[in-house]
């Protein structure tokens, strides 16, 4: 009988400053591993595309990512390294060579890309700094790695770059932006597996915006969106929120109605998509139209409290979601035919849970 794959599940706690592991069984249970330690405030983290390495950003001072190996028998996490970034980034993401991490920075403005060794370890410096709109929330490369895209909060922009994955350097493209509506908030985005589809979060609406992707030009185009909220929804549209350490001459308002968007992923057959959303706690969930991009709302489930990350599992059979006020992991188990979410089973976790990882060897 052939052994199952082994498959290792990532949470970064912010508040425990730590990552804890667990090993994902063929049945969707979890079985707790070893936490590792990283820094007050860790958050986002990465797995480099030959599944050797794990980054995590810590977005507390001194701002730096700390560089893990990743033992593929037993999922272990190695400290193998740390270094400087140039900003609090709530997003880091690597290149599809594994060459270059690049990071959105929500409160400087602005992305960076640093080259990769070939041991894993982060360049000190970056290659590049680039300001771009307000509140920076995500940085990725399209499936070619010739195009770079990164979505601009506060300003209601998606910033599209050309990408010369020789250099690692970033120059913008024409038109350098696409410009969404007032109050839409884009924040983090997915691209369909055959290239062809750009899914772009809305955090302020819940709505998830189809672009069609040129790949002559690395241009995004709208086809269209959907929300990822029931119709009876009680949520009202939210607004950009001040970044931690920074000050806001606005009067505070209640804010426990605002829409409050987080995470979006799709199922590796690109059949299903889904969301979190932390005011009510909830994954919405999509089918998704292989030829013409378009979203279908299927329904909503509860998961853990504030899910602000999430991730899918590599052969698309669980979700698993944490969440930033619980101190539990969900495992969410996916129906293959309709994409829909079980009622979840939960597993002890760490504080402050913010993102999730998943890496599966064959």
């Amino acid at each position: 009988m052939t052994a199952a794959p082994a498959c290792f599940v990532y949470v970064s706690n912010a508040a425990d400053g730590d990552i804890a592991t667990f090993k994902l069984q063929p049945d969707g249970t979890l079985q707790p591993r070893a936490r590792v330690k990283a820094a007050d405030v860790v958050g986002p983290i990465a797995v480099s595309p030959d599944k050797r390495f794990l980054y995590a950003a810590v977005r507390s001072k001194p701002h730096s990512v700390h560089v893990y190996a990743i033992d593929a028998g037993t999922g272990a996490l190695t400290p193998l390294a740390v270094s400087p970034l140039a900003e609090s980034f709530p997003y880091i993401s690597l290149d599809k060579t594994g060459r270059y991490l690049l990071g959105a920075s929500y409160h400087a403005n602005l992305i960076s890309i640093n080259a990769v060794g070939a041991d894993g370890r982060v360049a000190a410096e970056p290659l590049q700094v680039i300001p771009i709109g307000r509140n920076a929330h995500s940085i990725r490369a399209d499936g070619s790695n010739r195009y770079v895209y990164a979505p601009a909060l506060g300003s209601d922009q998606i910033f599209q770059f050309a990408f010369d994955a020789n250099t690692g350097r970033l120059t913008s493209n024409t038109p350098a932006v696409v410009q969404l509506p007032p109050g839409a908030g884009p924040r983090h985005f997915v691209t369909s597996a055959d290239n062809r589809f750009v899914y772009v979060l809305s955090e302020l609406l819940a709505t998830v915006t189809t672009f069609a992707l040129d790949a002559g030009t690395g241009l995004l185009t709208e086809i269209g969106s959907a929300s990822g909220l029931p119709p009876d929804t009680k949520l009202v549209p939210g607004a950009p929120r001040v970044a931690v350490g920074a000050s806001s001459s606005a009067p505070p308002r209640n804010r426990d109605n605002d829409i409050w968007a987080a995470d979006i992923h799709m199922t590796p057959d690109c059949r299903f998509l889904y969301v979190s959303e932390r005011s009510s706690s909830t994954l919405g969930a999509f089918s998704v139209n292989a030829q013409s991009g378009a979203l279908r709302y299927l329904g909503s489930v509860p998961t853990e409290a504030q899910p602000r990350g999430f991730a899918i599992a590599p052969d698309g059979r669980f979700l698993i979601a944490c969440g930033e006020k619980s101190e539990t992991v969900s495992v969410h188990a996916i129906d293959a035919a309709s994409g829909a979410l079980s009622t979840p089973k939960q597993y002890p976790g760490g504080k402050g849970a913010n993102w999730v990882e998943i890496v599966g060897f064959a």
